[in-house]
């Protein structure tokens, strides 16, 4: 049967319930608040413990084992960042030309609304959400260039709700993660997924020359943290790859935070300096060659290439 036009309030109340009930009603998106979390993988976990603890100061509140099923074992542990922000790392490292990067993370307030909205929208998801080892509700997707996408939401009972207000030092380097960073080779591809379909806003894009376009930022649609685009990235090494998929820390010194690392221990190879953004920043590197940057959160000098949205 077709409808002429819009129908009004009252028109559809006197539709038979047969009719009424096969009217389907748009799924709209829940929030996406922000980075959850970065999923990496070692093949040295005493190493990566030394460089995630000792050198930035995160503590490691819980681990979970592989199921005995599967062998048992260490599955990842966790270095929190803060209560809604973890380092997710997997002892699953075993070539030196593997991608370092298991996942990206992003927090949403109702994962079951966000899978059917996805869904909706042609996006290929589980059937139904499964228990989660950890006590929150969450899905994996496959974004176009292939990187698993996580969305979680954090629930009461959980190993995350649980140590809420715990396992914060005031020694940490940083307590924010502001964004992460994936290789993105079809960036139409990806706008229509981050941009058109999640929501995520264009904030800024630049490159090491002015003519070029290398980076390009996309905040999450209801926080501040963003997710940066690693363009023009052909054939990379195990190392150039460690530079690409990365993530930044926040600090409101860069240069104090700087020196804090190199006091615990860390060798460092670069300087602070200003980036293309206009933004004091410091390279570190873990074991495995992931990046590690650390950020301040305005710009000190004007940015190139196109203006910084807020």
């Amino acid at each position: 049967m077709n409808f002429p036009g819009r129908l009004t309030l009252a028109a559809l109340l006197m539709l038979p319930p047969a009719i009424s009930q096969t009217i389907p009603s748009a799924i709209t998106r829940p929030p996406i608040v922000g980075v959850a979390h970065i999923g990496l993988k070692t093949d040295d976990m005493a190493a990566a413990r030394k460089f995630y603890a000792g050198v930035l100061g995160f503590q490691e509140p819980f681990s979970l084992d592989k199921p005995a099923s599967e062998g048992g074992g260490l599955l990842l542990t966790y270095f929190k960042v803060n209560d809604h922000q973890y380092i997710e790392m997997f002892p699953e490292l075993t070539g030196p030309k593997m991608d370092r990067l298991s996942h990206i993370s992003f927090e949403t307030t109702d994962a079951e609304q966000l899978r059917a909205y996805l869904a909706s929208k042609g996006v290929k998801v589980p059937d139904k959400l499964e228990p989660m080892q950890d006590g929150n509700r969450g899905f994996d997707v496959t974004d176009p260039d292939g990187h698993d996408v996580e969305f979680v939401q954090f629930m009461p009972g959980s190993l995350h709700s649980k140590n809420f207000g715990k396992f914060l030092p005031d020694t940490r380097i940083s307590q924010r993660i502001i964004h992460v960073g994936v290789v993105v080779k079809d960036q139409a591809a990806a706008d229509h997924f981050y941009k058109d379909i999640l929501g995520f806003k264009d904030i800024w894009h630049g490159g090491m020359k002015d003519n070029r376009v290398d980076w390009v930022d996309m905040r999450v649609p209801d926080g501040t943290d963003w997710l940066e685009y690693m363009l023009n990235v052909h054939n990379p090494d195990p190392h150039t790859l460690g530079v690409m998929h990365h993530f930044a820390l926040g600090t409101a010194d860069v240069k104090a935070a700087s020196a804090i690392a190199i006091q615990n221990g860390y060798k460092a190879t670069e300087k602070p300096s200003v980036g293309r953004d206009g933004k004091w920043q410091f390279n570190l590197y873990d074991p495995n060659f992931t990046r590690v940057e650390l950020m301040e959160p305005k710009p000190v000098e004007k940015p190139c290439c196109s203006p910084m949205l807020q």
